[in-house]
């Protein structure tokens, strides 16, 4: 019997408007040592914006991707903002390690960035039983962040783990002068996530950004960026994070001002790719997912998940080899539902 072909399945895990929320939006996605695939988003409980009442949720698959467990609350608070989410699985003891972000629910990201509402703040949480429970937050905005910052974000999207076991996140900041000059960063931990420190910046004109290790052991930042490029924007640090290169363009990563999600791929040969995904177009539509195996410096493959409205994504690697990616997508707007599309890398590169 000859080999079935490849294909793409997926799978709505969150749709707005059900199961007591408004909107879903900023999906992020891990696989955990026992094979549990983690899908956290925020639950916008009055509205599709960026400010109001807004939880931290998850549903939880243990088959794959195929189907989800109803939604579990991750963190609430009342009058807060709660989100973000950046979940990095620490491979010694297992541990599902969620740094996040809070601020007022009254609170907009302008004014945020004006100095006219507070700042934002981070925080960290933690699971020891595969996402079943969480501990209470607790605030890290005292190491991660610099006084006179204003709007932070972590992720949104996973976190990595460093092949010396050192945790990473990249993140976002805003800067008091002017008010809207916006940075990526990273932040990071070498005690299994207890404790975090700041990493270096990237440029002016970058924000929500990705990190991967590369196989040369360098770090590839890959970073939403303001420039009015049309392209991503890039960079690299060969002293794990503390200093970033020069800000370049990828243009063969074409975008809308949108986030991405970059991966790393381990072969069973020894190989390492890199994944990428995001909306590759001038508008949030066109859902993609790239690939490269020379350590980002091209993109020979890329193949279209959904053609429609699509906007944030999260990639990852499941237990079984084959890649999944969370993202949202619709058919009038790109936030009325977040999809995990599972493929084997096989269908990706069979075209």
């Amino acid at each position: 019997m000859a080999n079935a072909e490849p294909t793409l399945d997926q799978t709505d895990v969150f749709i707005s408007g059900q199961e007591g929320y408004h909107t879903f939006r900023i999906p992020a996605i891990v696989c955990t040592k026992q094979g549990t695939l983690l899908a956290f988003c925020e639950g916008r409980r009055d509205g599709q914006g960026d400010s109001g009442q807004i939880d931290l949720v998850l549903k939880r698959s243990s088959d794959h991707g195929a189907t989800w467990s109803a939604i579990q609350l991750v963190s609430r608070a009342e009058g807060y903002t709660t989100g973000n989410p950046a979940p990095i699985v620490e491979r010694v003891s297992g541990d599902i390690v969620l740094p996040l972000t809070r601020n007022g629910s009254e609170h907009k990201e302008s004014r945020i960035m004006t100095g006219e509402d507070p700042p934002r703040t981070a925080w960290v949480m933690r699971s020891a039983d595969d996402g079943r429970t969480w501990s209470e937050p607790v605030e890290i905005s005292a190491s991660v962040r610099q006084p006179e910052w204003r709007w932070y974000a972590t992720g949104p999207g996973h976190g990595i783990q460093l092949a010396n076991g050192i945790l990473m996140v990249a993140c976002d900041h805003s800067t008091g002068d002017p008010a809207k000059k916006m940075f990526s960063h990273v932040i990071y931990s070498e005690d299994a996530g207890i404790t975090w420190k700041l990493g270096g910046s990237a440029e002016e004109k970058t924000d929500e950004s990705t990190v991967v290790e590369l196989k040369d052991g360098r770090l590839y930042l890959n970073m939403r960026t303001y420039r009015k490029t049309g392209c991503r924007g890039i960079a690299f640090s060969s002293d794990q994070g503390k200093t970033w290169s020069p800000v370049q363009n990828d243009e063969a990563l074409i975008e809308p001002v949108c986030e991405g999600s970059c991966i790393g791929y381990d072969t069973k040969a020894g190989k390492r790719f890199v994944l990428f995904s995001n909306p590759a177009s001038k508008q949030r539509e066109k859902m993609t997912v790239c690939l490269s195996q020379d350590d980002c410096k091209t993109w020979p493959v890329a193949r279209e998940l959904y053609a429609g409205p699509s906007a944030y994504s999260d990639l990852v690697v499941l237990a079984d080899g084959t890649v999944g990616c969370l993202y949202e997508r619709g058919e009038k707007s790109a936030y009325e539902r977040i999809t995990f599309a599972r493929f084997p890398l096989e269908w990706l590169m069979a075209k």
